[in-house]
């Protein structure tokens, strides 16, 4: 079984206005997602799992929300604490499935249903260094 995630963020994440720890809560929350970005876990089992308390799940979470990663549902569906992961950023089963997830969630954006990711543009990824570190101490 193939285990495919959207480039969409994968190779966006160095740009993204995010601290570590909410990267690496990032990585967890896609690791404990289902295909297609459903996530399965109260906010309570996620603290359990995740080693910290119900509010730093909610600091954790605030970011990725705010840059629509993460998607709450709307008051009237919420069904405790339930979120899922937007299917820009969601991990697919196969590369046929993530391309189709993905076709469809940009109609749901342009059709005004799905709210667009808010991520940092770029024209290309920042260099890489080239030759040797200078390790000389002053």
């Amino acid at each position: 079984m193939a285990n495919v995630m959207s480039p969409i963020v994968a190779e966006r994440i160095w740009a993204l206005p995010l601290s570590g720890s909410a990267v690496k809560f990032l990585q967890y929350l896609v690791s404990r997602s289902d295909f297609g970005g459903a996530l399965p876990v109260r906010q309570k089992d996620m603290a359990a799992e995740y080693g910290v308390t119900p509010q730093a799940i909610s600091g954790l979470m605030a970011p990725l929300c705010d840059l629509n990663i993460v998607l709450r549902p709307r008051s009237e569906e919420r069904n405790g604490n339930s979120y899922r992961l937007h299917p820009l950023a969601a991990k697919y089963e196969t590369p046929e499935a993530m391309e189709a997830a993905l076709r469809a969630a940009l109609a749901n954006i342009q059709a005004g249903n799905l709210p667009n990711l808010k991520l940092p543009t770029y024209n290309q990824a920042p260099p890489a260094p080239t030759g040797r570190p200078n390790l000389q101490v002053a």
